[in-house]
């Protein structure tokens, strides 16, 4: 059986995505943008993240994987679908949930890089810095987190919790209720 335990406030994250996107815009000041939401945990804050942008944007997702279904990093990152807009000369803004081994991360910043962007930049609602797997800049970081297991807000565990307004650590009750 399983709890959830309220992380982070439904307030707390709005108040976050609108200081991200203000930094965000002072970095661009008007300059076209390409951002590239990571499927499928990013998509409620990148939908937050671009109302509060005033910049010429673009949006497309990429979905890669790197998880299994035992809620533990496989290591290894797989594209399954990249992007289908050019990057070609453009600044690309990678929306990502959560950030932890930094594997994917490390991936997209190559990835994006090889296909020729202009600039590549990693914006992520979440920071886990203590579960790093290699070296890793994170540009722009709403929240540093523990070592728990976050669900909410785009989060999930098994395709469960995404609906959720706020984040919650999901917790194995062990006292058999």
């Amino acid at each position: 059986m399983t709890t959830l335990k309220l992380a982070i406030s439904e307030s707390q994250i709005q108040e976050c995505v609108g200081r991200l996107a203000q930094l965000i815009q002072a970095d661009y000041q008007d300059q076209p943008l390409l951002v590239v939401g990571v499927l499928h945990g990013s998509f409620v804050f990148l939908s937050d993240l671009i109302r509060h942008m005033h910049l010429p944007i673009q949006v497309d997702f990429i979905r890669l994987s790197s998880y299994d279904e035992s809620a533990k990093s496989s290591g290894a990152v797989r594209l399954h679908h990249g992007v289908r807009t050019s990057v070609v000369g453009k600044n690309v803004l990678v929306v990502e949930d959560i950030v932890d081994t930094g594997l994917t991360a490390q991936f997209l910043r190559g990835y994006f890089e090889d296909q020729g962007a202009a600039t590549v930049r990693i914006c992520s609602l979440l920071d886990k810095p203590v579960r790093r797997r290699t070296s890793v800049t994170v540009d722009y970081v709403g929240f540093e987190v523990p070592d728990q297991f976050l669900v909410g807000y785009g989060l999930d565990y098994n395709q469960q919790y995404r609906e959720l307004r706020a984040l919650y650590s999901l917790e194995a009750r062990t006292d058999g209720s």
